[in-house]
């Protein structure tokens, strides 16, 4: 059963931590007024640890409030991905510094082992005063918050959309302190200091249990396969799977199709365009299998998706950077949270099928009508599928 809490516990080897505030964010403009108000009412400690982190309007505004909280006396503390964030020049970084905010990279190339320079810190992490903690897809950068469509926004199907398509999860209470406790240790892992804070947060008794899905080793990354499968084979009713990339190994596509065998309605949602052109052929080299196993797929329309989440019998419900495809599940360092509630399950469940209103459904006759120059590039990037 996917309620089964000691189960979930036993797969990740960690702990629900229950009483927690959870707001469900998938509004670009939105997420970010928000993290924006939560950051400036810190008064002790902030701690970002982004993939992406521009310089552009919207790196620039958090920039600012970050200086501002530094000279009020809050410990501020920035992590980046180096590859990731590698436009980003290292002029703003210097004075981010220069304001005394400690800033550091992870996974910084280095000539004595090259080929490491390709595992990415792809979290998205956010932790204020150890009491609240973000974490979900979007990076720090105009396409996230929307600032570049703010006066030309795409209209679709009677709405104006401002932002790509990005879930994540504000969280209050005590698991806020855990995810802080993930930060601490990569910014040791990366810096050698150490970070000393503590803080009880306050317990809300009408809360949602949360349980930190976070991998950032063979082992980790092991830990949240087995739990990701263990999701698809005990759904029982309907499995909803949204993500930005999609390149699935025999052994998923093989889950997938015995879930719809037993009666378990699975629908995807994938972009239908991305950022990454090469990924997005490699993910369609796989329609055919997915659409003959009974697998309902939907490409969404407008904007660019990049959302990552996945929801099990409107009951277990996970949210976070980790897409499935071949590098979140076994070459980077990834942040996500797993919510095992009822009413949060129906939020994500009534989002999902409001995505499912802007997309359009990839039938399976018309699917093996496509022209066949694309069956050529989805063939060609699949190779290519464990570099994307």
């Amino acid at each position: 059963m996917l309620s089964d809490r000691k189960k979930i516990e036993s797969i990740l080897r960690e702990r629900f931590i229950d009483g927690n505030m959870v707001l469900l964010l998938h509004r670009g403009p939105e997420t970010f007024e928000t993290i924006f108000k939560y950051l400036e009412r810190a008064s002790d400690i902030i701690c970002l640890e982004f993939y992406i982190y521009r310089n552009d309007e919207t790196g620039e505004r958090l920039a600012e409030i970050l200086r501002r909280k530094a000279s009020e006396g809050v410990d501020v503390y920035v992590l980046y991905d180096h590859f990731g964030s590698f436009g980003t020049p290292r002029a703003f970084w210097k004075g981010l510094a220069r304001a005394g905010i400690k800033v550091r990279a992870s996974h910084p190339f280095t000539w004595k082992a090259p080929g490491t320079y390709l595992r990415r810190d792809h979290k998205k992490l956010i932790i204020i005063d150890g009491e609240v903690a973000f974490t979900g897809g979007l990076n720090i950068a105009n396409e996230y918050s929307g600032f570049h469509l703010l006066h030309h926004p795409i209209k679709l199907k009677g709405r104006k959309l401002y932002a790509w398509r990005d879930t994540g999860v504000l969280l209050k209470g005590p698991a806020a302190m855990v995810l802080f406790d993930y930060f601490r240790k990569a910014w040791r892992l990366w810096t050698g200091e150490e970070i000393i804070f503590r803080k009880d947060p306050p317990f809300y008794p009408d809360g949602f249990p949360v349980i930190p899905i976070f991998a950032s080793s063979a082992r980790g990354r092991r830990r949240m396969r087995k739990l990701l499968y263990w999701s698809i084979e005990n759904s029982q009713t309907g499995i909803h799977l949204t993500t930005a990339y999609f390149t699935p190994s025999l052994r998923m596509l093989s889950t997938l199709r015995k879930a719809v065998a037993r009666g378990v309605r699975v629908r995807l949602l994938l972009p239908g365009r991305s950022d990454v052109p090469a990924a997005h052929y490699a993910a369609r080299a796989s329609f055919t299998k997915l659409l003959r196993h009974g697998i309902e797929i939907y490409t969404y329309s407008g904007t660019i998706l990049h959302s990552k989440s996945y929801l099990f019998d409107s009951v277990w419900s996970m949210v976070g950077s980790a897409n499935l495809d071949f590098q979140s599940l076994r070459k980077n360092d990834e942040g996500n949270v797993g919510i095992l509630d009822e009413r949060f399950g129906k939020e994500m469940l009534s989002i999902f099928e409001r995505d499912i209103e802007m997309s359009e459904r990839i039938e399976l006759d018309e699917w093996l009508r496509r022209p066949f120059c694309e069956k050529i590039k989805e063939r060609f990037f699949a190779t290519f599928r464990k570099r994307l």
